[in-house]
């Protein structure tokens, strides 16, 4: 056998007892119906068992007592009259007259005459019954000499045995005639009795059979019964958590599986009701952060001006502003930036939240586009640009910007310059957990820095909102937000973040996003007149 051929068998063996496995582990049904079938078919055994040895004894116990007795009976009649030496026709004779009792069996009588020889009387039945079918050990005890004593008034018996010749049941006895006379075998055929019993055993085991049958149709159906309120069961638990809260089981009955489908009905009642107080709350909250982020804006327009010309006012040589109060001053322009980024971030969370957030989709050159936004915030001489022109991509300029932005600028702050930001386009690459990019292609940005960089119990929460990591990093002047907004922004896109630490150190951000959001059936055209750009923590 070759090696393939081998490998083939060891495959196909390995597929069967998989599917054994699945049968024999994962079928509820069918170990109950296995169940079932091995607890009847061991009681129908038993019975069987029980029921054809009872009367197999029966049988043969009454067959063989009535025998017996006829047989002594005859022996005292017929062969206890004979004289103590008879004569040979005297013998056949005696032997005739009892085999023609009421049980019909072979008789063999044996004798001396006064010679001394031995003489035999055969009835002639069977064959001609002679004294080679009598077991030795039957003709042994028949003619030993039993001792005389107070429990035994009798130095001969009768005795009997069992015997099987040609797949034939015989019944053999024999006894001698008390006080001198001639001793007297006895064969009998139970070929009849055993043909009873053989039909009866026929008779049990297709009672048998018929009630391992019975049993596996009562397993089935009872199996039915049980299991159908259980998959009813699994599939509404299988709605429920698929986010169908309103789904309920059919109650009847007062059994187990009843109050089951009950406790089912308030347990989704209770998550139902949970669920919708933790939405009035959750929409009650975005409706709050909402409405607060418009609120601020128009006082924060205000003091923003207010800040811009203080601000002027500080690179005015000569200006008005008290050396004094000139770290104030810088302080509050400083936090009135970062508070107005913080109010854009949150209008910017709020839309991603209710879900109006829409893409304004335009052809970019990816290389232009990462251009604009380095030169945008003056990081030129802090970020490496390597980036071929001329790989285009349909996706939202405005968004790809804050993308950039955010990851370019966390890069700064924490892992420091220079900064690399790589672009590749890659036809079957796509992120974890991003849809496929169709048959456009992916494209495919690394921002790596080169700091110490992410700590491996940090990783997991780097996009998380409001997720800082101070015990690692310094005092981050940001919101928390720009990497979550950048995520979102990607998801927008059908595309993905992923974050790792480089082997040559540092940290490095990749951004995945398909080169045609519109093929894809993701994007919709109508954007949000209001919908302003956010910094983010750049």
């Amino acid at each position: 056998m070759t090696q393939e051929h081998q490998g083939g068998v060891r495959g196909w063996s390995a597929a069967r007892k998989g599917v054994w496995s699945r049968l024999r582990f994962t079928s509820l049904r069918l170990r109950l119906v296995v169940v079932f079938g091995l607890v009847a078919l061991t009681a129908a055994v038993s019975a069987s068992g029980i029921a054809y040895w009872l009367n197999r004894e029966s049988v043969l116990t009454r067959t063989q007592d009535a025998v017996l007795r006829d047989f002594e009976r005859e022996m005292q009649n017929r062969a206890g009259a004979l004289p103590e030496h008879p004569s040979q026709d005297e013998l056949q004779r005696a032997a005739g007259q009892m085999a023609t009792s009421s049980q019909r069996f072979s008789v063999l009588l044996v004798a001396e005459d006064p010679d001394g020889r031995t003489l035999y009387g055969s009835s002639g039945g069977l064959n001609g019954f002679s004294l080679n079918d009598v077991p030795r050990s039957l003709r042994e005890a028949v003619t030993e000499r039993q001792k005389i004593t107070s429990g035994n008034t009798y130095p001969h018996h009768l005795y009997w045995q069992r015997t099987v010749d040609d797949d034939t049941p015989y019944l053999v006895a024999g006894t001698r005639v008390i006080g001198g006379g001639p001793t007297g075998y006895m064969l009998k055929s139970l070929e009849p009795e055993a043909k009873d019993l053989n039909s009866l055993a026929w008779s049990l085991g297709i009672a048998t059979a018929l009630a391992l049958i019975g049993s596996a149709l009562l397993a089935h159906a009872a199996a039915t019964t049980v299991l159908k309120p259980v998959q009813r069961l699994g599939v509404a638990a299988r709605r429920l958590g698929e986010g169908k809260l309103d789904t309920r089981l059919r109650v009847s009955g007062t059994d187990e599986l009843a109050d089951l489908s009950r406790t089912f009905n308030k347990a989704a009642e209770a998550l139902e009701k949970r669920v919708a107080d933790m939405a009035a709350r959750d929409e009650a909250s975005r409706r709050f952060v909402a409405d607060m982020s418009h609120e601020l804006r128009t006082p924060l327009t205000a003091i923003t001006a207010v800040t811009e010309v203080l601000e002027e006012e500080l690179e005015f040589e000569g200006g008005g502003i008290d050396p004094m109060i000139e770290p104030a001053v810088r302080l509050v322009v400083s936090e009135t930036r970062r508070l107005n980024d913080l109010v854009e971030n949150l209008m910017e969370v709020t839309r991603f939240d209710a879900g109006t957030a829409r893409l304004v989709l335009d052809d970019v050159d990816v290389a232009d586009q990462i251009t604009a936004c380095i030169d945008a915030r003056a990081w030129l001489d802090a970020v490496d640009l390597d980036a071929e022109r001329g790989i285009h991509a349909r996706l939202d300029p405005r968004r790809l910007d804050v993308i950039l932005a955010n990851l370019i600028g966390n890069a700064l702050k924490h892992g420091g310059s220079p900064v690399r930001v790589a672009v590749r386009e890659s036809v079957a690459e796509s992120g974890e957990g991003a849809e496929d990019a169709g048959d456009g292609g992916t494209v495919v940005i690394e921002v790596r820095d080169h700091g110490p960089g992410i700590p491996e119990e940090v990783l997991p929460h780097v996009f998380d909102r409001f997720y800082k990591a101070s015990a690692s990093r310094p005092r981050s002047e940001g919101s928390g937000l720009g990497l979550s907004i950048a995520l979102e922004n990607a998801h927008i896109h059908g595309g993905e973040i992923t974050a790792a630490n480089s082997p040559e150190g540092g940290a490095v951000f990749t951004l995945r996003l398909p080169r045609d959001v519109s093929a894809r059936g993701s994007a919709e055209k109508a954007g949000d007149a209001g919908d302003e750009g956010a910094g983010g923590d750049a």
